[in-house]
This record gives C-alpha cells, structure tokens and sequence, in this order.
C-alpha cells in the first residue's frame, strides 16, 4: 500500500520557552533527523510540524519563527541517516550553508541535499518549509544514479527549471488535500510524480544525459553569474560552484565543453572587460591602477602581464592605440 497519512505532528506552543529548543531537537530526532536549533527570537522558538507517509517517502510540513538548525559533523557521526532532503521554501528567506559554500534561498525555491554531509539552515523571519525526505538508495535508483555532487539550489537557473519547481510546488501543496482522502491510488501516482519531478530537476542540473547538451544550461548560469561579478577580486570556482549548488568538480566539467577551466574563463573576460575599457571612450579618464582593480586584479603588473600576454600590447599601449586592430577577444584564448 501508498497510502498517504499522517505519521506524528508537533507544535512548541504549549511547551515552556526554556524547554522549547530540547523538545524540537528530541522531537526531530525521533521523527525526521538529529540536529541542534537556535532561536534568538525573545518568544523562544515558536515551531509546528507534521510528518506525513506517502509510499516510501516521507514528508514533512514545517513552520516557524526566525530561526536556525544545524547538523554539525559530530551530530551526522552520533545520529546518522541516510536520505536526500528536498527542502522547498514556501514562505520566507533561508541561507544553507554547508563545506563547499553557501546558498541563499528564498520562497519558492528548492534545496536539495544529502544528510551524510553536514550543514545548516537559517531563517531570518517567519518560515514555512516543506521537506521531503527521500531514502538515498531510491533516490539513486528514481533520480540521479551517480548521487549529489553536493547541495543544490533550484528555482532561478533556467525557464525550464522554474516551471518544474512550480510543479513540485503545486504538486507538495496539494498533498494535504489528498492526505485527507487516504486514497493509496492517487497517492501513489503522487509519489512517482515528486520522485519524476526531483529525477528531472536533478538530471537538469547534474548532467545525467550523454554528452556536452547536458550541461548548456549550467553552464549559461554559471556564464551569467561570472559576467556579473567580475568586479569581485574573490570570484573563482568555488564561489561559482557554492552559488549554483554543484561541486568544483562538476563546474570543470561544464566548462569542458568550452575548452577552458572555470578560472581561465573568469580571467579570460576580465582581461576582455578590461580592454574594452582602456580603448573605449573616456579611457583616457580613467588609470591603468583603476582599471585593474575595478575588473578584480589585485596586482597592477601581474595586470600588465596577463594584459600583455593576451592582446600583444602593455595596457599603456592599448589605451594609446585604440585604432590599431587586433585579434577577435572572443575567438583569441590566453595561452
């Protein structure tokens, strides 16, 4: 049988403020996973949740006030469990942070992770979640066979992946009308349909199909992202990577396709940006120290060298030579 039905709710309302933090955290324990909370709300932690079977998921509705949990390393060694949490924000704003970075949700959104790793989840106002818990040998076996490649957030990369966040949104959104019908039918279709939803979610961004299409729309985010902050001297892959939820190794191999590591490229177009700045109009208000700067150089000779190395000329004599031709910047690759 799939029928859906609910398996424990929870609330802190009537618990003692002091007593609130240790009931949520035996509570959670017991009914979804081992983790430690923090509330720096002077209510104390104002929290209700329900957990609900469906087939051989499990889902869980959480609602609260400002606050964090996390799963520490310690907290994974002495109470492990081996699932893949789908988290879709339904109201309010969260940061996830885990060892490879951080990832800024907001509602509507979707954050998909594995509990082997540690992490920890802040809510900075009033907060409704609803979590799926998927076992990770299933999610292996419907979703994506080779496993995360690290958390991932879901909701802004594509149209595409919009449009199939918003169905597992409507989809999760709807289960408590369906939990009230017991039909196991109807709730069994609803958990092929959330374990299809995540699979494409996932094939989408960790490139389950053969060959270079399957990363295109990765690598147009990852593409887009760089183009934004190349003013930030700290960007790099790693900051790519935490941003789009994917690991540093996976980027690369988006990148492949390109002929270039994700650090070549962030370098490649600085160095481009920076031309196009020293032979455009009113290069000659600006200095070669600031523009180095501006476009995330903190060196203004090690500039000068990639400078040079890449378009044939010092930045000097690019700016006093805007006239003279030179190779095509996006066809021309540093060496």
């Amino acid at each position: 049988m799939s029928a859906l039905s609910v398996i424990s709710r929870a609330t802190t309302e009537h618990v003692e403020p002091a007593e609130r933090i240790h009931y949520w955290e035996d509570y959670n324990r017991r009914a979804l996973v081992g983790l430690s909370c923090t509330s720096y709300s002077e209510a104390g932690l104002l929290a209700r949740q329900t957990n609900i079977e469906l087939g051989g998921l499990r889902l869980a509705e959480i609602a609260g006030n400002a606050h964090a949990i996390e799963r520490s390393p310690q907290t994974v060694r002495s109470t492990p469990k081996d699932s893949v949490f789908a988290t879709l924000l339904v109201k309010g704003d969260a940061v996830f942070l885990h060892e490879n970075g951080c990832l800024a949700a907001t509602a509507g959104e979707l954050v998909v992770y594995d509990t082997r790793r540690p992490y920890l989840f802040g809510f900075s106002s009033s907060m409704r979640q609803i979590l799926v818990d998927v076992p990770r040998d299933l999610f292996a076996q419907a979703c994506v066979g080779g496993g995360l490649p690290g958390p991932m957030l879901f909701g802004r990369g594509t149209a595409r992946e919009g449009a199939l966040v918003a169905a597992l949104s409507s989809l999760l959104g709807g289960l408590a009308a369906l939990r009230d019908r017991h039909d196991s039918g109807e709730s069994g279709e609803a958990e092929r349909a959330v374990l299809d939803l995540l699979g494409q979610l996932a094939e989408e961004r960790t490139g389950g199909r053969t060959g270079p299409d399957a990363y295109r729309s990765q690598l147009i985010v990852a593409e887009d992202y760089i183009e934004r902050h190349l003013h930030d001297p700290c960007l790099g892959a790693s900051q790519v990577a935490g941003v789009m939820g994917i690991s540093v190794r996976h980027l690369a191999r988006i990148f492949e396709s390109t002929g270039r590591s994700p650090a070549r490229y962030v370098m490649e177009r600085r160095l481009v940006r920076a031309h196009q700045e020293l032979t455009g109009p009113g290069a000659r208000q600006t200095t070669i120290a600031d523009v180095a700067h501006r476009w995330g150089f903190s060196s203004q000779a090690h500039f000068a060298r990639l400078f040079r190395a890449r378009f044939g000329l010092t930045p000097s004599e690019a700016r006093g030579e805007t006239t003279r031709p030179i190779a095509s910047t996006e066809e021309t690759r540093l060496p």
